[in-house]
């Protein structure tokens, strides 16, 4: 195995694939397995027609009672029959190898759905086998929950179960009852599920809160804190990040190398560079989702800094990892776009798809969805259902890709599960597909330009502006190839003050929104751009 710079998931452009709203095949309303079967060419086709991507990360596809939209999983060795089957899976599985895609599950092991199996028998007595694979406790001396912890989703993270008179723990819901990690039983139980995919092919795994597995032994109360809700009123020493994380990282990290080149990247909850770069490098976690770009506003010294900020806290074989959206964030154009989106939209693509690290998209991204308007009564996120109107939860950002400007906007043939956003007559696949200045087709110029470049795939990274005001200047170097990035955040014309002379005073354009390819451009120490503009460039 290989896990120097040429390893795969440091060089590919993932994609995350929200199931149930990416392709509906059988006119149910969900999206599902046979659905992205059919849309593979428009990840990969092999050819620059298509977006390009290297590989794509599946959100749960589990059976599930869908209280928490899959992230509850009752059955971690089967697929929910919204989705498909199994072999559904092991066909979309082996299409997507032939279009030179991998594939990573969603590994939720923090806890499982109370229809879990292993939980119904856990609650079933206080003498159960499985007793001990969940947290359970006795109510305090005073009376009621054991300590002051609470849930991610809002109200205390102890539920009472009447039935054998205790406490069961759970970090979110309390349809989601935690796992204890502190079992051997329960450890070696979960790897055997990752076992059980890996030896169906899949080539790695996003893991789900991966920094919550274990909580304090003493299950000590966690001290306070200002906050709105309840969990942000708290630091969280004792629920999360605890010691024993580590060894488990290095068991995962032995798994997944015994079966060759298959990696995992984590979900930190409440992640920052320094908590991440504890749990990523070398006999750890592959790669770390990076957050901080989604926190930030829209200007390029922001994002510098958080660029700067990660990369002084890397380990020995860390890497970065960045993303603007998922299915948990408000996408980056209901961020950022303004009154500029189309345009804002090509300059985070080129902010993500050129620096140094692994970049993940969200679907939708390639072609500038923004967050949709779902009406209180089709709400089904939990946390949007207690707290709206102060947050209106995931839906929004869980919205059916269209596929064109028909009826079900090519998504389905039914009634779609969430509503499609209002703009999707104008803002599909199809419309951008063949108009060479969409949104789309700048995201598959710029993959395909960054998978013909070593600078761009694996170089060194050096800002050029110590303090930039206007845009972003930066380098990308092997020892085989320069490529100069150039991005203009506004729109206004800029000219981008450098405060360290260029490797070359004459450079080729590579790729850009304002100049055609191969056009040369002479520069010193400023580099003048138009509104928006991206420019990307090598030494003549």
């Amino acid at each position: 195995m290989n896990n120097g710079f040429s390893a795969w998931w440091r060089e590919g452009v993932f994609y995350q694939i929200y199931p149930r709203s990416f392709a509906d095949s059988d006119g149910d309303g969900n999206g599902d397995l046979a659905g992205i079967l059919a849309h593979l060419d428009h990840l990969n086709d092999g050819t620059p027609s298509s977006l390009g991507i290297d590989a794509i990360w599946l959100s749960p596809i589990y059976p599930s009672p869908m209280d928490d939209m899959g992230y509850d999983v009752a059955d971690y060795c089967d697929v929910h029959p919204m989705f498909g089957s199994l072999a559904d899976f092991d066909r979309l599985l082996a299409a997507a190898h032939q279009h030179g895609i991998r594939l990573l599950m969603d590994l939720v092991f923090n806890h499982t759905s109370y229809l879990h199996p292993w939980f119904q028998e856990s609650r079933s007595s206080r003498e159960s086998p499985k007793r001990d694979w969940y947290l359970w406790r006795d109510a305090s001396p005073r009376g009621g929950p054991p300590n002051n912890w609470q849930s991610v989703f809002g109200g205390r993270a102890w539920e009472w179960d009447e039935t054998t008179q205790q406490y069961y723990y759970h970090m979110f819901l309390p349809q989601q009852p935690d796992l204890n990690w502190r079992n051997p039983a329960v450890r070696e139980a979960l790897y055997e599920v990752m076992r059980f995919w890996l030896e169906r092919g899949v080539d790695g795994f996003r893991l789900d809160v991966v920094n919550a597995y274990f909580k304090d032994a003493l299950f000590r109360d966690n001290p306070p804190r200002l906050g709105l809700r309840g969990y942000d009123r708290q630091k969280h020493l004792y629920d999360k990040d605890q010691p024993e994380l580590l060894e488990v990282y290095a068991q995962m990290r032995q798994i997944l190398d015994s079966y060759g080149e298959r990696m995992c990247v984590g979900e930190m909850l409440d992640g920052n560079p320094e908590r991440n770069a504890r749990y990523c490098g070398d006999g750890k976690l592959h790669l770390v989702f990076d957050f901080n770009f989604t926190r930030q506003p829209w200007h390029p010294a922001a994002f510098q800094r958080a660029v700067l900020r990660n990369e002084a806290n890397l380990p020995p074989g860390g890497w970065p990892c960045y993303t603007l959206s998922n299915h948990d964030i408000s996408r980056h154009l209901s961020r950022y776009g303004g009154r500029y989106p189309k345009e804002r939209a090509k300059v985070a693509a080129a902010m993500l798809l050129t620096l140094r690290g692994t970049p993940f998209l969200y679907q939708g991204e390639e072609i500038g969805m923004k967050d949709g308007k779902i009406p209180y009564a089709q709400i089904q996120d939990p946390p949007g259902k207690r707290y709206y109107p102060f947050y209106k939860g995931r839906d929004p950002v869980r919205t059916p890709i269209p596929w064109d400007n028909s009826q079900g906007g090519g998504f389905t043939t039914g009634k779609p599960w969430l509503p499609l956003n209002s703009d999707y007559r104008q803002v599909n696949v199809a419309a951008q597909r063949e108009d060479p200045n969409s949104v789309f087709s700048f995201y598959r110029k710029l993959i395909w330009a960054r998978k013909a470049s070593s600078a761009l795939r694996r170089g060194a990274f050096e800002a050029l502006i110590q303090r930039p005001r206007d845009g972003l200047a930066y380098l990308r170097q092997t020892e085989e190839q320069t490529v100069l990035v150039a991005l203009n955040f506004f729109a206004l014309p800029a000219t981008l003050q450098l405060d360290r002379p260029l490797p070359s005073q004459k450079w080729r354009t590579l790729l850009g929104t304002h100049r055609k390819e191969d056009e040369e451009i002479s520069l010193d120490r400023a580099i003048p751009l138009e509104p928006h503009e991206v420019w990307i460039a090598t030494p003549r």
